[in-house]
């Protein structure tokens, strides 16, 4: 059977077959008939050259198969994130449409806006701006899941939540216990909320820790953020010791304490926050907070067809060689 012109209908490809259309259908998606059969169908369809039309299959079903996914990817963990969620979807089916928001409430607006008129079935988001109004621009119907602060403007969306205060006590601790007293904090520069790590919530950890904390925010990406982290590290009354909120903040620091002539760790002990994949290749390795990324995604993923309780997720403190006591 030679392959023709044109769009091949699945009417074409269960004549083909033999089959009825339901039948075609199931053998085609694996779900039903026998190992030889749905063989025999999908060798069929690539021979006719046939394709699921996602027009008509979004009429017919009232769904498109696609979930928007969006988060600031200049952040290196929120890249890899994004691609974990995108693996997890593809397992059951779906597809991502994947959109960099770049810490940017105007720009998240305009995904959530183009996540509506695509009629995305449903969307795994890290949002810049949790409290923003612009979420209620997602329909109802939209299965929305939030990873790591919940989206209080727009009821009926599922979160995942994330333990982020005993993250940062965690990680100040570490530091007071090993004779930091004067610790410079990174934070991304993002709209606080109460769930978010943010100056506030560090503060206060940090003074019932009898830490003298500086804090100060910079840019997502590693690149832009080594200015500010130079800045920090200035000057002969420059902190003993610095926690980035994120590990992408920490690399940054990396590259500033060598431009200024400082040794890791035994000049200046650094802490991070999230793990990636970097944290173990760079020299010395990276003392961070990780966190179960296979069960997050897991979670929010499953979220999406079963809402329930939000799941709340702690990191853990792995110690690496970028701490050490200080001098």
């Amino acid at each position: 059977m030679s392959r023709q012109q044109g769009r091949r209908t699945l009417q074409d490809l269960a004549s083909a077959a033999g089959l009825s259309l339901a039948a075609t259908s199931y053998a085609l998606r694996g779900l039903r008939g026998s190992p030889a059969t749905i063989q025999r169908v999908r060798e069929l369809a690539d021979e006719l050259g046939y394709t699921v039309d996602p027009i008509a299959r979004a009429l017919a079903s009232g769904r498109t198969g696609w979930v928007g996914v969006s988060g600031s990817l200049r952040d290196l963990w929120q890249q890899d994130f994004s691609v974990l969620l995108t693996r997890a979807l593809r397992g059951q089916g779906r597809f991502a449409t994947i959109a960099d928001a770049d810490a940017d409430p105007s720009l998240e607006r305009r995904i959530v806006e183009q996540f509506a008129a695509q009629r995305v079935d449903g969307a795994l988001v890290s949002p810049v701006d949790p409290t923003a109004d612009y979420w209620r621009l997602l329909d109802p119907s939209v299965a929305v899941v939030s990873i790591g602060d919940a989206l209080v403007s727009r009821p009926g969306s599922s979160s995942v939540l994330f333990d982020n205060e005993y993250g940062v006590h965690t990680a100040f601790a570490h530091l007071a216990g090993l004779g930091h007293r004067r610790v410079g904090l990174l934070a991304p520069a993002l709209p606080s909320t109460p769930g978010r790590p943010a100056q506030l919530l560090a503060t206060s950890i940090a003074e019932s820790l009898g830490i003298e904390l500086v804090a100060i925010a910079a840019p997502a990406a590693t690149a832009e953020a080594v200015e500010v982290a130079s800045s920090l590290l200035r000057g002969p009354e420059r902190p003993t010791g610095v926690f980035c909120l994120s590990d992408s903040l920490a690399f940054a620091v990396y590259r500033a304490a060598r431009d200024a002539g400082l040794t890791l760790p035994d000049d200046l002990s650094v802490i991070g926050y999230d793990d990636h994949q970097l944290a173990v290749l760079v020299e010395p390795g990276l003392t961070t907070m990780a966190w179960d990324e296979d069960a997050i995604v897991a979670a929010a993923v499953g979220q999406l067809d079963s809402p329930g309780a939000a799941p709340l997720f702690r990191p853990e403190l792995v110690v690496r060689g970028s701490t050490s006591p200080a001098r």
